[in-house]
């Protein structure tokens, strides 16, 4: 189609015309009401507006720099590309968060993860407790945990420097202090570079590569294997490396809090338990799958 006749068809499009139109296109690939949820952040973002001006100015017309970025927002989401890396922004407790293709895309458990370490704590008696995020990704836990105990002293780690990349610009938004480095989680030699710590919270690799096959595309596609899947052979490495790395930098009666695949809640327990964890806690998360570890190490 020739740019003008393009350009034309763009015009006098209204704000409920456009939803409408976004909302209709999007019901091919997904249910009612994550279409509805999607139409709503891509117009949110185009017109910058919440839902209720939206509605009250729903015959005002796009202007055309906003009709062109819906097109090219719709022509994204059409191909698969998740929302979040669409319009390169992410909720995740009440914070907005750059993300992209470097990064995981926050998840809403992990929101419960944070809320449940905000609610345990570290003794209120430390001056500057230090909590270390291991696979920080996109940073959202170090900097949400940063913002809500500021004199808190947070690091944030990262084997892939990409990802790193964006956890600093999050910081640097949320104008939060958060020193942020790569690491291997698995290498033993790594973990003598960390400090010592009062909380350590993880949301490691824990997806067997075998159930790749059964996850959405749009999951699949887009987002950064490296933080998604673990071998079949070892679904609990990064566990083993977690637990046996705590116990030497963990202060006494500091914590672990981790976010755990479902069917394997009862092994990761076990193995904290064993290696000498007490108060060892496996919660489920708002589905009702076991998503979420704690343990206290007392010595």
């Amino acid at each position: 189609m020739r740019r003008w006749m393009k350009k034309l068809l763009l015009l006098h499009v209204t704000i409920h015309a456009a939803r409408q139109r976004l909302l209709f296109r999007l019901m091919d690939l997904y249910g009612d009401r994550e279409a509805n949820a999607i139409a709503d952040m891509v117009m949110e973002s185009v017109t910058g507006w919440k839902k209720i001006d939206r509605i009250i100015h729903k015959q005002v017309p796009l202007s055309m720099p906003q009709s062109e970025r819906l097109d090219n927002y719709t022509t994204e989401l059409m191909a698969g590309r998740p929302v979040q890396y669409v319009l390169q922004e992410a909720w995740f407790c009440s914070l907005k968060f750059h993300v992209d293709e470097r990064v995981l895309i926050p998840r809403p458990e992990t929101e419960e993860l944070v809320e449940w370490i905000l609610r345990e704590g570290p003794d209120p008696d430390i001056a500057e407790p230090r909590v270390v995020d291991l696979g920080t990704g996109s940073g959202c836990i170090a900097v949400a945990l940063k913002k809500k105990w500021p004199r808190s002293l947070v690091y944030g780690y990262d084997i892939s420097e990409p990802a790193l990349q964006v956890a600093r610009l999050n910081a640097t938004a949320h104008q939060t202090e958060v020193l942020f480095k790569q690491l291997d989680i698995l290498d033993p030699g790594s973990w003598q570079t960390l400090p010592e710590m009062d909380i350590l919270v993880s949301n490691p690799p824990y997806i067997p590569l075998s159930e790749k096959q059964d996850m959405l595309a749009n999951v699949v596609d887009f987002e950064p294997h490296q933080a998604l899947f673990t071998p079949d052979h070892a679904p609990l490495v990064f566990y083993e490396a977690m637990a046996v790395g705590a116990k030497k930098k963990l202060r006494p009666g500091g914590k672990v809090f981790a976010e755990i695949h479902e069917n394997f809640h009862s092994d990761i327990k076990e193995l904290f338990s064993f290696l000498g964890f007490t108060d060892v806690e496996i919660r489920k998360d708002m589905q009702g799958k076991h998503r979420m570890l704690k343990a206290t190490w007392l010595l």
